[in-house]
């Protein structure tokens, strides 16, 4: 283990059981084609834009969120909008994205969909004891359908979506990122944000390599709740592209974000600091092998600045921004 990996398992905060994430809250993506990235996500997959943005570290990008009706935290997938060259696939990243469903009826539906849109699928199949339908978006982003039983959170059903709302998709999980060793990851996991070992299975892109799960939280049990980590020695580092996930956000309710803060600064993991981004309050950091990670609080939530009615159809900013709204939008390129 290095001396960092050390430093951080070993130092003991107090109250170190009282911290529970609660799943997830967001994944952030890069896209390069953003048009086609919310048509995709929008009609083919039927999810709601419930925020049009842009990225508050770089401005001349879009950022995009897709959710159910309301902005649920645990059913937000973002992209940035980056002219970025495909992603590299390998180690040190997040390698797919769950996307929940009720049941096998769902993923028929799903299926049948897909050949109808030509989305292409792996077909259905069985994964870790589940059903899983695994595809791609038109820019290669991995993900896959996940019928979950009915754990975790309801969403909440978007009666404009062209998919029917009793096969709409219900929030995250599991996502699985991919590291070339498991030990101070483990580490960081199990003793930093109080996760759970609980289970492994062959990882299904190498049956010789195995994919091991934990358990966020005293949550429900349920993909909603579960990293899934595979180890892969045998692969190259990935490099972030279109096509790749930029981070993975997990939930902590509002009043336990200074809680977290005070935990890596106990644990000395070097992280980001609080920041505010309005509809939510953030931490980021990275995980021993460079997964970058966020804890994100649940609210003020995305009706903070708009009508539900309208949520999504015209590009907000944080107030932070708004007195360079006019040089801003002049710098994005039309998505509709």
């Amino acid at each position: 283990m290095s001396d960092s990996a050390r430093d951080q398992a070993t130092a003991q905060p107090a109250e170190v059981d009282a911290l529970r994430l609660s799943g997830f809250h967001h994944l952030t993506a890069v896209s390069a084609r953003i048009a086609d990235n919310k048509r995709f996500y929008t009609q083919d997959l039927g999810m709601r834009l419930v925020k049009r943005s842009v990225n508050q570290d770089d401005v001349s990008a879009y950022h995009l969120f897709y959710s159910d009706k309301v902005g649920t935290p645990g059913n937000d997938i973002t992209f940035f909008d980056w002219p970025a060259a495909q992603e590299r696939r390998g180690n040190n990243s997040v390698t797919r994205t769950g996307l929940r469903v009720a049941d096998d009826d769902d993923l028929q539906f799903w299926l049948a969909r897909f050949g109808a849109l030509g989305v292409a699928n792996g077909g259905i199949v069985e994964r870790d004891g589940r059903a899983y339908l695994d595809f791609e978006d038109p820019e290669g982003q991995r993900l896959a359908l996940v019928a979950d039983g009915g754990t975790g959170d309801d969403n909440v059903p978007w009666e404009n979506s062209p998919v029917p709302a009793a096969h709409q998709i219900r929030g995250l999980g599991p996502i699985t990122i991919t590291v070339p060793d498991l030990v101070n990851t483990d580490e960081v996991l199990r003793r930093v944000m109080n996760m759970e070992p609980i289970r492994d299975y062959p990882d299904p892109t190498g049956p010789h390599h195995a994919v091991h799960v934990y358990r966020m939280g005293e949550v429900e049990a349920g993909p909603h709740a579960e990293l899934h980590v595979a180890v892969r020695p045998d692969l190259s580092p990935a490099r972030l592209g279109r096509g790749g996930v930029h981070h993975v956000a997990f939930r902590t309710p509002d009043d336990e974000y200074q809680w977290w803060t005070d935990r890596l600064a106990e644990f000395r993991i070097p992280n980001s600091g609080q920041v505010d981004r309005y509809y939510f309050r953030s931490l980021y950091f990275r995980e021993p092998n460079g997964v970058l990670f966020e804890i994100a609080t649940d609210g003020p939530g995305f009706a903070v600045d708009e009508d539900l009615a309208t949520i999504g159809e015209k590009v907000v900013l944080p107030p932070f921004l708004e007195p360079r709204r006019a040089q801003i939008l002049a710098n994005l390129k039309p998505i509709d």
